[in-house]
Protein backbone atom coordinates (compact mmCIF):
# COMPACT_ATOMS: atom_id res chain seq x y z
CA UNK A 1 0.00 0.00 0.00
CA UNK A 2 1.35 3.19 -0.94
CA UNK A 3 0.38 6.13 1.64
CA UNK A 4 -1.23 9.07 -0.16
CA UNK A 5 -0.12 12.65 1.10
CA UNK A 6 -2.30 14.76 3.27
CA UNK A 7 -3.87 17.27 1.68
CA UNK A 8 -3.91 19.36 5.35
CA UNK A 9 -0.56 18.88 5.98
CA UNK A 10 0.64 20.18 2.85
CA UNK A 11 -1.20 23.52 3.28
CA UNK A 12 -0.40 23.77 6.26
CA UNK A 13 3.43 23.50 5.45
CA UNK A 14 3.03 25.56 2.72
CA UNK A 15 1.24 28.83 5.01
CA UNK A 16 4.35 28.42 7.38
CA UNK A 17 6.54 29.43 4.52
CA UNK A 18 4.57 32.00 3.80
CA UNK A 19 4.76 33.03 7.46
CA UNK A 20 8.38 32.08 7.98
CA UNK A 21 8.83 34.82 4.35
CA UNK A 22 6.71 37.76 6.28
CA UNK A 23 8.49 37.79 9.24
CA UNK A 24 11.63 37.88 7.06
CA UNK A 25 10.64 40.56 4.81
CA UNK A 26 9.42 42.61 8.08
CA UNK A 27 12.62 41.94 9.62
CA UNK A 28 14.29 43.28 6.23
CA UNK A 29 12.64 46.40 6.43
CA UNK A 30 13.39 47.23 10.24
CA UNK A 31 16.93 46.69 9.96
CA UNK A 32 16.94 49.07 6.43
CA UNK A 33 15.08 51.41 8.12
CA UNK A 34 17.42 51.54 11.35
CA UNK A 35 20.49 51.48 8.88
CA UNK A 36 18.97 54.65 7.01
CA UNK A 37 17.82 56.28 10.55
CA UNK A 38 21.85 56.24 11.47
CA UNK A 39 23.38 57.25 8.10
CA UNK A 40 21.06 60.16 8.31
CA UNK A 41 21.90 60.95 12.03
CA UNK A 42 25.66 60.30 11.28
CA UNK A 43 24.84 62.74 7.97
CA UNK A 44 23.54 65.70 10.01
CA UNK A 45 26.12 65.57 12.79
CA UNK A 46 28.96 65.92 10.07
CA UNK A 47 27.55 68.64 8.15
CA UNK A 48 27.76 72.81 8.20
CA UNK A 49 24.44 74.24 7.88
CA UNK A 50 23.89 78.34 7.69
CA UNK A 51 22.39 78.91 11.19
CA UNK A 52 23.63 78.83 13.88
CA UNK A 53 21.20 76.17 15.43
CA UNK A 54 20.54 74.45 12.56
CA UNK A 55 22.89 71.14 13.16
CA UNK A 56 21.09 71.12 16.78
CA UNK A 57 17.86 71.50 15.23
CA UNK A 58 18.33 68.36 12.68
CA UNK A 59 19.97 65.98 15.23
CA UNK A 60 17.20 66.68 17.70
CA UNK A 61 14.53 65.66 14.93
CA UNK A 62 16.08 62.89 13.57
CA UNK A 63 16.72 61.73 16.68
CA UNK A 64 13.38 62.05 18.10
CA UNK A 65 11.59 61.82 15.49
CA UNK A 66 12.90 58.19 14.17
CA UNK A 67 12.31 56.97 10.50
CA UNK A 68 9.97 59.87 9.70
CA UNK A 69 12.77 62.52 11.05
CA UNK A 70 15.16 60.73 9.25
CA UNK A 71 13.01 61.14 6.12
CA UNK A 72 12.28 64.84 6.57
CA UNK A 73 15.89 65.93 7.00
CA UNK A 74 16.90 63.85 4.24
CA UNK A 75 14.81 65.84 1.94
CA UNK A 76 14.46 68.92 3.34
CA UNK A 77 17.85 69.49 5.41
CA UNK A 78 20.49 67.85 3.81
CA UNK A 79 20.55 69.47 0.70
CA UNK A 80 21.12 72.94 3.06
CA UNK A 81 24.13 71.76 4.36
CA UNK A 82 27.57 71.38 3.08
CA UNK A 83 30.39 68.70 3.86
CA UNK A 84 33.15 70.29 6.04
CA UNK A 85 35.59 70.62 3.02
CA UNK A 86 33.40 70.39 0.15
CA UNK A 87 33.30 72.86 -2.81
CA UNK A 88 30.63 75.80 -1.79
CA UNK A 89 27.44 74.50 -3.71
CA UNK A 90 26.82 77.48 -6.79
CA UNK A 91 22.93 78.44 -6.04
Amino acid sequence: MQATPDAGAAAAAGFGVIILLVWLLIFAAIVAGLVFWVIALVDAARREFPGQNDKLMWVLIVVLAGIPGALVYWFAGRPRGTLPGAPAQIA
